[in-house]
């Protein structure tokens, strides 16, 4: 497959949360790479980041952040490509609001398709479904996951009847 993922986080401790989309990368066989990217604390490595992802073949980033969650904007307003913005909440949040509402709050012409808090796992399946328009075996893979859920609720309901 010639489409990778990055899924990156603002610091260290984003990775228990955005692991859940390198699972979901592992699964589907899509080649991903998984690194801190800091906004704030080494800015200088955000923006070379940025510059050399056309060389890295990185076609769609995910980005996780918490506090006040300034990655998955700042690598939106630095590519032209799909970034995926998932807010984390961090041990300094207030209410799990602050990651979200910076993530969403970005202004025109910067777009992030953001995703609930903490939910890496469908930043994944958010990246693999836009793979799939390119790619067989993920779109192949992809129809079996539908397949699968739809086999589970209908067996589901047999045992409520």
């Amino acid at each position: 497959m010639n489409k990778k993922v990055a899924i990156i986080m603002g610091s260290g401790s984003d990775a228990d949360t955005t692991t859940g989309a390198t699972k979901v990368m592992q699964q589907f066989d899509v080649e991903y790479e998984f690194c801190v990217v800091p906004a704030h604390r080494s800015s200088e490595r955000l923006f070379e980041y940025a510059k050399t992802r056309t060389g890295r073949n990185v076609d769609i980033i995910i980005a996780g952040a918490g506090g006040a969650a300034h990655l998955p904007g700042m690598m939106a307003a630095l590519t032209i490509i799909l970034v995926i913005g998932v807010p984390i909440k961090s041990t300094n949040s207030i209410d799990e609001w602050d990651s979200l509402l910076s993530i969403v709050q970005i202004p025109n012409d910067v777009p992030v398709a953001t995703l609930a808090v903490n939910r890496a796992q469908n930043a994944g399946r958010l990246a693999k479904a836009t793979l799939a328009k390119h790619d067989e075996s993920v779109r192949q893979k992809l129809t079996e996951l539908k397949n699968d859920n739809v086999a589970k609720v209908k067996k589901h309901n047999e045992t409520l009847n």
